[in-house]
């Protein structure tokens, strides 16, 4: 333990993750599914999307708005079009079974378009672009989120009417990690507020609205009464992306919107939509790896504005995140971690150290 942090080997924290699932009703080979997911986020180094999930997860399963043994039910539609119904199942075994379906789809005609609909929180979309990169395919995803009440405000708003809702783009690079953008739509994605909050830290200046509409650096305002709000990313732009993110992943997806679909306690649901393309299909395909390095190399070769501090390209800073976390342990804060210890013990299993 360092501080209030305490530091847990990637391996005994998957351990422990699956653990506490599978106590809580999930089938072994989910349950290390789920939990490989999530330490992978830690490992990334977001940990907004890592094992302080799993509180949450373990209310969802006990109120019945997450269903631990539910798996995708897979449509096709016809030609490059799938639809999968996730069945409320954990989000990151339903969302990728449906990449999984989709991935012959795409090399098969080139393209496939892919919505997925009432699926429980996926967690980090980055994981199903690298799930299609890793088959040699890029990709585009748009996602949103229902059954939840409303966490980011709209530009000019005051008070939350939409989700964070994530767009994630991916390039598959030949031996390489894929270039990976993966972002919420909002400044700041909720559970680095959460991070934040546990940490009894402060956020900086304009990510954040308290339950008056007034700018504040509290994170605490997004679990008070009245709520606070998160701000969108970019001003307009960011919310122009969120309400794009919210007809194209719920309204033509067929899972509905936030202003459609009932709120329900404990409720994390997300549809996605997803576009895989095969580059062998495109006229880029003879040169695309010699392409993209050079695009790549053009970019990073900008003098930094900072000399400690390098330019990097998207899924940079998760790939060194990685090197480092798995040589010195995941930091889990203190509040999160008897938040851990809490959800383990109400499934009768525990959490050992600390």
């Amino acid at each position: 333990m360092t501080g209030e942090a305490v530091i847990v080997d990637h391996g005994r924290l998957r351990a422990a993750a699956a653990r506490i699932l599978a106590a809580a009703g999930a089938a072994p080979a989910d349950a290390a599914a789920v939990a490989d997911h999530l330490v992978e986020a830690n490992l990334a180094g977001h940990d907004s999307h890592g094992v302080g999930m799993i509180p949450q997860y373990v209310r969802a399963i006990r109120s019945g708005a997450l269903d631990p043994r539910a798996h995708a039910a897979i449509e096709d539609r016809g030609g490059a079009v799938l639809a999968a119904d996730g069945r409320r199942g954990f989000g990151q075994v339903v969302a990728r079974e449906a990449i999984a379906a989709a991935v012959p789809r795409a090399r098969a005609l080139g393209v496939a378009l892919l919505a997925l609909r009432n699926a429980s929180h996926v967690g980090r979309v980055g994981a199903y672009a690298e799930q299609a990169a890793a088959a040699g395919l890029a990709s585009v995803h748009f996602v949103n989120v229902v059954g939840h009440a409303p966490l980011a405000a709209p530009f000019g708003g005051r008070d939350a009417r939409l989700g964070t809702n994530p767009v994630c783009i991916a390039v598959p690079r030949a031996g390489r990690p894929p270039l990976l953008l993966d972002m919420a739509t909002s400044a700041v994605a909720l559970g680095k507020a959460r991070v934040a909050m546990n940490r009894g830290e402060r956020m900086a200046n304009g990510l954040l609205l308290d339950g008056a509409g007034q700018p504040t650096t509290d994170p605490g305002v997004m679990w008070r009464e009245p709520r606070g709000a998160l701000l969108p990313l970019g001003l307009h732009k960011g919310y122009g992306l969120a309400l794009a993110c919210e007809l194209l992943a719920g309204a033509l997806g067929g899972g509905g919107t936030i202003s459609t679909v009932p709120r329900e306690p404990d409720r994390i649901g997300n549809n996605m939509l997803s576009l895989l393309l095969d580059p062998a299909r495109l006229p880029g395909a003879g040169g695309l790896e010699a392409e993209v390095e050079a695009a790549l190399a053009h970019v990073k070769a900008s003098p930094p504005a900072d000399p400690a501090r390098p330019v990097l390209v998207a899924g940079e800073p998760e790939e060194m995140a990685r090197a480092t976390r798995r040589t010195t342990g995941i930091a889990i804060e203190r509040a999160t971690w008897e938040e851990l210890r809490a959800a383990a013990a109400s499934v009768g299993t525990e959490l050992a150290g600390g």
